[in-house]
């Protein structure tokens, strides 16, 4: 019941950063949502990273895996912020939860065996982002937008797995609060004071309420999913990758987002193939 619940915790509260974050960005610069969420992310972070210490066992190999996991986690929403900016909920939310098939992939061309059944999932989930990608808006605009978020979600895909991959090499050797640190040091120290400092921290009363609500959400996810995880990987993993199937129903219901027909089986597929994979890996 617990890895139930922390994975279904984890994809709601995943799903309301999303939609929340798709909303802020549309009020003020996405790079601006992403200074203000690490903001909110680190006050939220650091009392439980001072409490654990410093590992004792941090060497340069972790410190380099750590830049790793930041790096990647602040390029990746930077990506995903500018493409909800543009782009439909639904279509962004699915390709970014592709992020564990990249995983795998970094995995397997560093030496990891991978199953037939996991392999074909991951062909599962290219051709759902392949038919996710497909637009039949008569606006050229928004073509170009559907083509251009698209773009910008797989971009944080790939920054993603890359992430998760590493935070995968040193999840067993540093506490998880130490994990959860890096993204959040990177995103305050190389984005927000850098526009703090020149001036272009922007801000609005209207987009404060979601990107207050988008930072804790990220890091109340992440928690619940690894209480969860505890007591069972392959559930919490499975429920929590599902934030992509709820933010894509309540973006219908909110913002009346519609999808085609081919990008709906798209999404449809990358959710699947994402769900298979996981429990494959599990």
């Amino acid at each position: 019941m617990i890895a139930i619940l922390g994975g279904l915790g984890a994809a709601v509260m995943w799903a309301t950063a999303t939609l929340c974050t798709s909303r802020s960005s549309r009020m003020i610069p996405p790079i601006s949502v992403l200074a203000w969420v690490m903001i909110v992310g680190s006050v939220a972070s650091l009392p439980f990273a001072a409490a654990s210490g410093v590992p004792s066992q941090l060497d340069a190999r972790l410190l380099a895996w750590l830049v790793v996991i930041g790096v990647s986690n602040v390029g990746g929403l930077l990506l995903v912020y500018s493409g909800l900016r543009i782009g439909k909920v639904g279509i962004v939310a699915a390709i970014t939860s592709a992020e564990g098939a990249v995983a795998a992939t970094i995995a397997v061309l560093a030496g990891e065996r991978l199953a037939a059944g996991a392999a074909m999932t991951l062909v599962l989930i290219a051709l759902g982002v392949t038919l996710a990608s497909f637009s039949r808006e008569e606006d050229a605009t928004k073509r170009r937008h559907n083509g251009v978020a698209v773009l910008l979600a797989c971009g944080a895909a790939l920054l993603f797995g890359v992430g998760l991959y590493a935070a995968g090499r040193v999840s067993t050797e540093l506490p998880l609060s130490w994990v959860l640190l890096p993204p959040r040091v990177v995103g305050v120290v190389v984005v927000a004071l850098p526009l703090l400092l020149v001036g272009r921290l922007r801000f609005s009363r209207e987009a404060a309420p979601y990107v207050i609500a988008a930072g804790m959400a990220e890091i109340i996810g992440l928690g619940s999913y690894t209480i969860g995880a505890r007591h069972g990987i392959a559930i919490s993993a499975v429920l929590g990758s599902q934030f992509a199937a709820l933010s894509a129903i309540v973006a219908f219901f909110l913002f009346h987002e519609r999808l085609a027909r081919v990008q709906l089986v798209g999404v449809t597929a990358i959710i699947v193939g994402v769900a298979a994979l996981t429990v494959l890996r599990s």
